[in-house]
Formats: structure tokens, C-alpha cells, sequence
């Protein structure tokens, strides 16, 4: 049974990814800090780093050939909604893989939610009880869930939580983390995506 935010149409209504990196670029480009609360500040420091980090993914990513065939074998259509804020690092470095998969396919209709803007939305899709985000989540024309993926890949979650019980702090296993998204390139959130694809 479809969710009232799917009936309601709210995921169509999102941004696709143009609008959105349009937005975020605005945002980083044009707004004056020393207008911003402290808590604000924080978060445009990390949307100005978030942005970069998208931009360069942007720029260097090609598909395989295996991800390809795989969006190339979805004969219906969908609608993917990922829910974000710019200011999440984990969703600068996989939200353009994303974007960039969904594209493959015109059948795929990808749209992009805030977080903050649909408190809603993102009840139904806690992670352990909190509201980590990038969530996707793919839908079938009438609404039914196809698969859901997030906040991080498998592996980047395990790295994070091995750093914790190695009583790491906060800004040592970021660090940590945004190396390993680095060096790995998008090879698991592509792999994690084609599992999710043709296992539908």
C-alpha cells in the first residue's frame, strides 16, 4: 500500500539534480556567513566542502558496464527519492553516483527531498532510531517500496563503527571515512545499487 506522502505526490514534486545542485551552488556561492546563526555557520561550512566534493564526483565518474546493463533492464518505471541536506557529507559522496545511475535509465524518475522540509517523510525511515541521511528509496509506479539504501555503504558503516569501539573521536573517524570514499571512488555504492536494482 503506497504511503499518504507518495499518494500526495510529494517525492514527484522534489528536485531533480540539476535543480538541486543549482540550489546548493546558490547557496554556497551567495550566502553571506556573518548573516547565519553559530549552528548555521557550522553548516555552511560543511555544505561549502559538501559542494566540492560533489563537483569532483561530478566531473570523474563513469558508469560501468555492469551498472549500465543492469539500469538498461528496468522495463517499468520507477521514482527513486533520496532525502538529503547539503550540509551531509555522507550525501555529497554518494548522492552524485546516484544521480548519476538513475540517469541511465528515462524510466527512472530521481528526485531529491530535504530532510528538515519533511520531518513526514523521514519518520519512515529511521536508521536505528535517528535520522541519518542519504536515505534512497525506489518506488514502482503505485507506490510500493522496491528497495531502500543508506546512509552509507556496508563497508563505510563498518569503518565508522570499528572506529567507535576504538574510542576514535568524532573528528578522527570523519576524517578516516572521507578517505575511504576517496580512495574507493563509488565501486560500493555502485556494487550496493546494482544488488538493489536486479534484485527487484
Amino acid at each position: 500500500m503506497a504511503k499518504d506522502f507518495f499518494i500526495n505526490r510529494i517525492p514527484h514534486n522534489g528536485f531533480n539534480y540539476k535543480e538541486y545542485a543549482e540550489i546548493f551552488e546558490k547557496y554556497v556561492t551567495e550566502t553571506d556567513i556573518n548573516s547565519l546563526s553559530e549552528s548555521d555557520k557550522e553548516h555552511f561550512t560543511y555544505s561549502k566542502l559538501n559542494l566540492q566534493r560533489s563537483q569532483r564526483i561530478d566531473k570523474t565518474y563513469s558508469p560501468s558496464a555492469e551498472i549500465k546493463e543492469a539500469m538498461n533492464a528496468i522495463k517499468k518505471p520507477q521514482l527513486w527519492m533520496l532525502i538529503t541536506e547539503t550540509w551531509c557529507g555522507d550525501s555529497a559522496q554518494n548522492l552524485p553516483y546516484i544521480a548519476h545511475i538513475a540517469g541511465l535509465n528515462e524510466l527512472v524518475n530521481f528526485r531529491i527531498i530535504l530532510r528538515d522540509k519533511h520531518p513526514e517523510i523521514m519518520e519512515h525511515y529511521l536508521t536505528n532510531g535517528t535520522k541519518s541521511i542519504p536515505i534512497l528509496v525506489a518506488f514502482d509506479e503505485d507506490g510500493n517500496e522496491l528497495f531502500k539504501w543508506g546512509p552509507r555503504p556496508k563497508e563505510a558503516v563498518e569503518l565508522v563503527q570499528k572506529a567507535k569501539a576504538e574510542g576514535l573521536g568524532k573528528d578522527k573517524f570523519i576524517e578516516q571515512l572521507h578517505l575511504w570514499y576517496g580512495r574507493n571512488r563509488g565501486k560500493a555504492i555502485e556494487k550496493e545499487i546494482l544488488e538493489l536494482a536486479t534484485g527487484v
